[in-house]
């Protein structure tokens, strides 16, 4: 390509920034820089590819475009369109599906837009609970999901897993309209054909959120709901690696006549996208999208996808062989619960807090039946996402995995909320993970290492 003058606008807007505004640069480069010295081992969390925030940071920024490609409600659209048409068709080819709304903020706004586009306030939904590892946006009732619907929890056994059994008797008792199918802390495979099954039962509606498990998914680590579920939503930034941002897709049903509206579901859902919920769209994280999912189709995003996994299972393995009461007793994705409680005598906001201490980062989380507020919880959650990104092996987490125990068998417990940690165990431990991080520096994704200069 012939060079042009866009590089260097992106480039002087750093150099502005760093001049113009020391304050806000240097807590941006300080953001780097802890990003870089620390194990980040937050399922939800992952690293953006740099040609990705190239995209985010894109003159894109400066349209208004409300509307769809071709039906805009302003002018000055020509290369926008060819933007957003770009993400709706790579998406569709990545997962296999025959529509793509790429417009959604977030999944959660996602779901919300699936939820306008097929019910009406005070229907019947049901969903994971909470506690049990399903996600705010699918029934909590600290959530327009729980708040503008009926929403109807299900849970887990005593092993921890899914239980369809259960999901069929609440749905036959209660007649849903739409179960949701989609964990936000749950280690294992969920079989969307048992879960279209029941929702055809009940003449329900089935909404899949994969926004934990799309990466899996697109690799075919685990089953995709493109072909069972209604509505598939999922968030772009877990596991595909890409900007903060939503996504809708469809497949065999998009052309499904929604007897209430009559319009296909397809179409119900660009109406509840815009106008009903969204105004213009975020062309930059459009731009972002599109090329995440040009990555995401790539050899070497497979061979991520499954490090992603090995890494996941040897954490389960590595913290398991150490003593600890891993939920399920193992995991099928990138995520480990852990009960600490049981294992250790300590809540998850005292592991959570500890492992920070010594530069680990982990969340609190709830598990089945637990009797701890959400603040505080029983449990803690873990993910490869971010670890896979930069390039650790299952050796490698091997070592996290006794840097972690390390840290938590030497936590003293004053109260749920408070503890004494050894100052020599905390610098120990943060200079080993200063050591670990600096060998699988923040520059590597998908198996790439960008020049240090």
């Amino acid at each position: 390509m012939t060079p042009t003058i866009y590089p260097a606008l992106l480039g002087h807007g750093t150099e502005r920034l760093a001049c113009q505004d020391p304050t806000l640069y240097a807590i941006l480069e300080r953001e780097y820089q802890r990003q870089s010295q620390v194990l980040t081992l937050v399922a939800s969390s992952s690293v953006v590819d740099p040609s990705v925030l190239s995209c985010t940071a894109s003159v894109a920024v400066n349209v208004t475009a409300e509307g769809y490609p071709g039906r805009r409600y302003h002018a000055g659209c020509v290369e926008v369109d060819k933007i957003e048409q770009l993400a709706i068709d790579r998406a569709k080819v990545l997962f296999g599906a025959q529509f793509a709304n790429v417009q959604p903020h977030s999944a959660s706004s996602a779901n919300e837009i699936v939820m306008a586009s097929a019910l009406k306030p005070g229907d019947t939904i049901l969903g994971m609970a909470l506690n049990a590892g399903g996600h705010l946006t699918h029934g909590a009732k600290v959530s327009f999901s729980g708040i503008v619907y009926n929403a109807i929890g299900y849970g887990v056994g005593n092993n921890g897993m899914i239980d369809y059994q259960e999901i069929r008797r609440l749905a036959l008792l209660y007649r849903p309209k739409l179960i949701i199918c989609g964990t936000t802390a749950y280690p294992r495979v969920l079989d969307f054909a048992r879960f279209r099954a029941i929702a055809d039962d009940v003449g329900a509606k089935l909404l899949a959120d994969i926004s934990h498990i799309a990466g899996l998914v697109v690799t075919g680590i685990h089953p995709s709901p493109i072909n069972h579920a209604h509505f598939t939503t999922t968030c772009t930034h877990k596991q595909l690696y890409g900007p903060r941002g939503g996504l809708i897709l469809m497949g065999r049903d998009h052309n499904t006549i929604d007897s209430d509206d009559r319009c296909t579901l397809s179409e119900s859902v660009q109406k509840a996208v815009f106008p009903r919920t969204q105004g213009a769209p975020i062309l930059n994280n459009i731009a972002g999208k599109a090329r995440a999912f040009a990555i995401a189709s790539t050899p070497a995003f497979h061979e991520l996808a499954a490090r992603i996994l090995r890494c996941a299972q040897a954490l389960a393995e590595t913290l398991k062989g150490r003593g600890y009461d891993i939920v399920t007793g193992g995991t099928d994705n990138h995520m480990v619960i852990v009960d600490v409680l049981r294992s250790r005598g300590i809540t998850g906001v005292v592991a959570e807090q500890g492992l920070e201490a010594c530069d680990i980062v982990v969340n609190k989380n709830r598990i089945a039946g637990d009797n701890k507020s959400a603040s505080i919880a029983s449990g803690i959650r873990l993910g490869t996402n971010t670890l896979a990104a930069r390039g650790f092996e299952s050796d490698d987490v091997a070592v996290c995995a006794a840097l972690v125990d390390r840290v938590l068998s030497s936590i003293t417990p004053i109260s749920d909320r408070e503890f004494y940690l050894d100052p020599r165990v905390q610098a120990e431990v943060r200079a080993e993970v200063h050591t670990l991080c600096a060998a699988l520096p923040i520059g590597v994704y998908a198996g790439q290492v960008l020049p240090s200069n």
